[in-house]
């Protein structure tokens, strides 16, 4: 009967496990081909331009891979990739400033929390979908300050679909709450990446949420809106606002408590099995 008692025991320690490798998944869903703007890491000659879209994730979460969507130009190849995790403003920002921007409310914060890049702490790969995409608008140059955010857009854009895989070896481990994503592309041969859209609000086979706080750029060097972030949709093109397509995959991280209720129940169990073994022995 002890026996079977340490078996329910193990049984009930196992019962509680599969909450600490619950399955993560966001999906902003495919392109829609409404919009795709820059994101890059700054060249010589080229500045660095962020594009970012907002996720939520609801308890402690270790992001494993993800996947984005966008335009390869130019018939360039690929470089280096890099993703970045933003909070949401006022967080990690400095909000006594004043803005270049219309407004902060909702963008991503002015520095990032966590970053990934090629050749250290992640991998990627890419799958052409498509050889000639072409985006109804985009985003490349016309990133302005306030009063002059307003372009319109630089009109249609064509390039190769692209999708790309990035494995993190190094998770991003993030506590529950709300963040932007940011992937940055480098592309050689006089080439860019663009990011493609998805739709807003996000429909199967995306993942909903609320707030969806719409997709923001920036540009960053001298005469430019950083640490400010615009409004692709509402600020800058006037026809969004807008998602970007990208996905999220990870497994909640247990909470200490749930850790802490896990080891003493362990504890219990193996002082159990010791009794067992002695009392086993004294027969013998």
């Amino acid at each position: 009967m002890r026996a079977i008692g340490c078996f329910a025991a193990w049984g009930f320690l196992l019962a509680a496990w599969p909450a600490a490798a619950d399955v993560f998944f966001f999906s902003t869903g495919n392109p829609d081909g409404k919009i795709a703007t820059l994101s890059r890491p700054a060249e010589p000659g080229l500045l660095e331009t962020e594009t970012a879209d907002d996720f939520v994730v609801t308890q402690t979460t270790a992001i494993t891979s993800a996947t984005f969507t966008g335009l390869v130009t130019n018939v360039g190849s690929v470089g280096a990739v890099s993703v970045a995790i933003y909070q949401v403003f006022p967080e990690d920002s400095d909000p006594t400033r004043t803005l270049n921007v219309v407004t902060r409310m909702n963008s991503p914060s002015d520095n990032e929390i966590l970053d990934r890049s090629s050749g250290s702490d992640l991998t990627f790969s890419t799958t052409t979908l498509n050889t000639n995409f072409t985006a109804a608008n985009s985003v490349v140059n016309g990133i302005h300050a306030a009063p002059n955010q307003f372009t319109g857009g630089e009109g249609p854009v064509t390039g190769v679909e692209d999708e790309f895989s990035v494995d993190f070896t190094s998770p991003l481990v993030l506590a529950a709450g709300h963040y932007f994503f940011v992937p940055e592309v480098q592309v050689t041969g006089g080439g860019n990446f663009l990011w493609l859209s998805a739709p807003m609000p996000i429909v199967a086979p995306g993942t909903p949420f609320t707030p969806d706080r719409q997709a923001w750029i920036r540009n960053d060097g001298p005469g430019t809106i950083s640490p400010d972030w615009s409004r692709i949709g509402t600020d800058i093109t006037h026809q969004g606002p807008f998602n970007m397509t990208f996905s999220l995959t990870g497994v909640a991280v247990p909470e200490p408590a749930t850790w802490a209720m896990m080891l003493v129940g362990l504890g219990g169990l193996g002082g159990l099995l010791r009794r067992r073994r002695a009392q086993m022995a004294a027969v013998a």
